[in-house]
């Protein structure tokens, strides 16, 4: 008698397709989907930040850490989130997973601190009052250099690619661009022609500048400083941050209280009201998904 081991396996294998087809999805499903997007704003005069769905804007924790003193840039450095208060004149250090705080007062004696950025170990932190850059050990705090770049006109944001250190001067109009290394310039100004720059974010050779005053973001050569499109994003109300994520631009609108998604390659809008109903909000950061 002559037996088949195909009819009995059909119904197995009709009952682990589906299981296959759904570990598969989640296989594929993009990593953003669980990005995150912190962004710091002032409710009722309270300097707060909050954290979102980078993917769909939906709010995760409004009150994600609460009690700072007008925090101005963010930055992210693996499950490390830092935060610049600008009248507290520290840089405070929390978990990005539970906003739990590892140091409120991690560097202290600063001016009215905006811009962050990393390279390694350090961290960059900009003093607008004294157009300086300080450069700190990014894991105790302990200051390399509180003057590494003097002589700016209102420094607020930063942004770094390789060995170069971009530096946004409110005061003038011009970012400029610095070793990393040594603080020594490289090209000053790099760009001229702005109104009062502030938010910075590098994607590739391209670097965004957003315009407070005229309410732009400007698309410029990361290696040059020429203008490839000084008006790639019009229409805003006063833009201070910027983050990206892959290609999405994201833009924090401090007068109309949203942050806006645009395409980072076109400057067209995605979702102009990405996120809404913030107060006067001024920094973004995103972490990705491992």
């Amino acid at each position: 008698m002559k037996t088949t081991l195909t009819s009995n396996l059909r119904p197995l294998l009709c009952a682990f397709y589906p299981f296959l087809i759904a570990a598969a999805a989640l296989w594929t499903m993009p990593k953003n989907a669980r990005a995150q997007l912190y962004v710091t704003s002032t409710p009722g005069g309270a300097g707060v930040v909050s954290k979102y769905n980078a993917t769909t804007g939906a709010p995760i924790n409004a009150s994600f850490i609460t009690g700072l003193n007008d925090p101005t840039l963010l930055a992210v450095s693996g499950n490390t989130l830092f935060e610049a208060n600008a009248h507290g004149n520290t840089v405070g250090k929390y978990d990005a997973t539970t906003g739990g705080a590892i140091n409120p007062g991690f560097i202290t004696g600063l001016q009215q601190p905006v811009g962050l950025a990393f390279l390694g170990d350090e961290l960059f932190v900009t003093n607008k009052t004294t157009g300086t850059v300080g450069k700190y050990d990014a894991t105790t705090g302990a200051t390399i250099n509180a003057n590494f770049i003097t002589g700016l006109n209102g420094s607020t944001g930063l942004a770094l690619r390789g060995n170069t250190l971009f530096v946004a001067n409110a005061g003038d109009g011009t970012v400029g661009a610095y070793n990393a290394t040594t603080g020594a310039p490289i090209k000053v100004p790099f760009i001229t022609g702005l109104r009062e720059p502030v938010g910075l974010a590098l994607l590739g050779n391209k670097l965004f500048v957003a315009n407070f005053v005229i309410s732009t973001v400007g698309e410029y050569d990361a290696k040059t400083g020429a203008a490839i499109n000084a008006n790639f994003i019009t229409g805003l109300f006063f833009p201070e941050g910027l983050a990206l994520l892959g290609n999405k631009l994201f833009v924090a609108n401090n007068q109309n209280g949203t942050v806006g998604e645009y395409d980072a390659k076109t400057g067209a809008a995605i979702n102009a009201n990405f996120i809404t109903g913030l107060s006067l909000p001024f920094g973004i950061a995103v972490k990705s998904a491992k």
